[in-house]
């Protein structure tokens, strides 16, 4: 007897949105697992200034559970935190949702097709199907600088931000120009004394098409079909400056324009040459994900804003010392990023499969793969959302509502086989494997500059686990895939054929 059907673990917007899934097809039996306190994953735990989603709002949600009531076009953090509790209230989930807990370890018991899964204060709960939706966005990553320990004054991570810290008018320094220093830099620069921005990899920054969305847009989208046209012109937008632009960027010329774009950008925002010199990326647009900010460029025209690209060598008591200077600083904030395609993120807890084999050690051996992002062979009743070879780049809801389409094509399919064991075959997975591969030729990851890139795109393999395709391709390979990649087995039809086979070998052996 099974304690739930299914375990999801993560009460992001990927636990959210599988749980939804499930419940409109009749899979009632589950349970939610969250180490927060609350619901809504990356915008439970980053509440830093300035916090906003990185692509137009009206992507940025369910398609199904579209809202008209966005202050801008993109979006406050805040407001996403407030999407995530509203869809949770309307689609009754939080009965369903243990908090506070966090999951260590997932064994499969091979006999009764089943998944043991034990949280960190000891409990055990089973369950027929496990579902990883805990995100890669997950686990802050920190850089390995010798000398933090001796640092007197306050460090924080933008993924564990501490409003207790009052930044007016102290030394603050930045490591990391990625996506949340570009939001947070603009924000803080004003009120603090100093500021010192530690580069190692200047960002493409492009103009961000924000603005409050006014009333007449909302009044538009009360239309009939208003909404629709508003969200298609927005996925078109999405669309064409990530997936098309990435992966057939040998087909079409989007990126060589963006990079007008960006340098156009750079030119208008930046007035020091030497400033804009240090910004300006040596690598192709795409080689890593760029990020779009009206404001960023234009805070390091400030007096109070130092931007360092010596490398940083160690941290002392009273600040950092890079290869050329030493900065005293009060506060020092790592905007590092997350431990994206690295070992204890994908995901974030200790798998064992079929026969006991970790899945880390899986990868480790046979490099990232899942079969459409999903499944991998020897790991049977496991799915992920945020699998390798997964995303393609477009806003992760649409990721989110094509996995859980793959995922309920199996688990009905099981329901009329009276199945209990689902797993992918190696034949599919190897296939799958090859087709990605096959395509790396059109993609932008590919040139000689994307090596001076530091992207997170690349595993440590040299790999860039992002699904090389189309959107509307993978939406359509969700709903079609062929259910022979599959194989579906029963406890009951695995003990009928043990219980043969011995009979056969008792008479074979008289």
């Amino acid at each position: 007897m099974v304690d739930h059907e299914i375990v999801i673990v993560g009460a992001g917007f990927s636990g959210i949105g599988t749980a939804i899934a499930l419940r409109r097809a009749g899979f009632d039996d589950f349970l939610m697992i969250d180490e927060a306190d609350g619901v809504g994953g990356t915008w439970h735990w980053n509440t830093y200034p300035g916090i906003a989603v990185d692509i137009p709002s009206f992507s940025y949600q369910y398609s199904f559970e579209q809202q008209r009531s966005w202050s801008r076009v993109y979006a406050p953090g805040r407001e996403l935190k407030a999407y995530a509790e509203h869809c949770v209230r309307k689609y009754g989930l939080r009965p369903r949702i243990r908090f506070g807990a966090t999951v260590d370890r997932a064994d499969f018991d091979d006999a009764l097709h089943l998944w043991r899964v034990r949280t960190g204060a000891g409990d055990e709960i089973t369950c027929r199907y496990l579902i990883g939706a805990t995100g890669v966005l997950t686990r802050p990553k920190l850089p390995d600088i010798p000398g933090a320990e001796r640092f007197r004054g306050q460090i924080m991570h933008t993924a564990r931000w501490d409003h207790g810290v009052d930044l007016r008018g102290k030394r603050v320094g930045i490591i990391g120009t990625g996506a949340s220093a570009i939001q947070i830099i603009p924000e803080i620069a004003p009120q603090v004394a100093q500021l010192v921005v530690f580069q190692r990899t200047p960002i493409w920054c492009l103009p961000r098409p924000d603005a409050p969305v006014p009333p007449a847009v909302r009044g538009l989208m009360r239309l009939p079909g208003g909404q629709s046209v508003t969200r298609w012109l927005s996925q078109a937008f999405v669309e064409l400056t990530f997936p098309l632009s990435a992966h057939y960027y040998k087909v079409l010329p989007v990126v060589k324009v963006g990079e007008r774009q960006g340098l156009a950008h750079l030119r208008n925002q930046v007035r020091d040459p030497e400033i804009r010199a240090k910004l300006t990326p040596k690598y192709a647009l795409g080689c890593k994900r760029p990020s779009f900010s009206n404001d960023y460029l234009k805070t390091f025209n400030h007096e109070n804003v130092t931007l360092e690209t010596d490398p940083i060598t160690e941290i002392t008591a009273s600040g950092l010392r890079s290869t050329g200077r030493h900065h005293q600083v009060d506060v020092l904030i790592m905007a590092t990023g997350f431990k994206v395609m690295e070992s204890g993120n994908m995901p974030t807890f200790d798998l064992h499969g079929s026969g006991g084999t970790r899945l880390e050690d899986w990868w480790d051996t046979h490099r990232l793969q899942a079969y459409e992002g999903v499944s991998v062979p020897g790991f049977p009743n496991f799915f992920t959302i945020i699998g390798p070879y997964g995303y393609n780049g477009a806003s992760y809801f649409t990721l989110i509502e094509m996995q859980t389409t793959h995922i309920l094509r199996l688990l009905r399919n099981a329901r009329r086989k009276a199945a209990t064991r689902i797993e992918v075959t190696a034949a599919a997975n190897d296939r799958y494997f090859r087709e990605m591969l096959n395509r790396r030729g059109t993609q932008v990851f590919w040139q000689d500059s994307c090596a001076l890139a530091n992207s997170y795109y690349f595993d440590k393999n040299g790999d860039v686990p992002l699904r090389a395709m189309s959107t509307p391709e993978a939406a359509w390979r969700a709903a079609h895939f062929d259910l022979r990649d599959y194989t579906f087995e029963s406890t009951r039809s695995r003990t009928a054929n043990a219980d043969r086979s011995l009979v056969e070998g008792t008479v074979e052996g008289a």
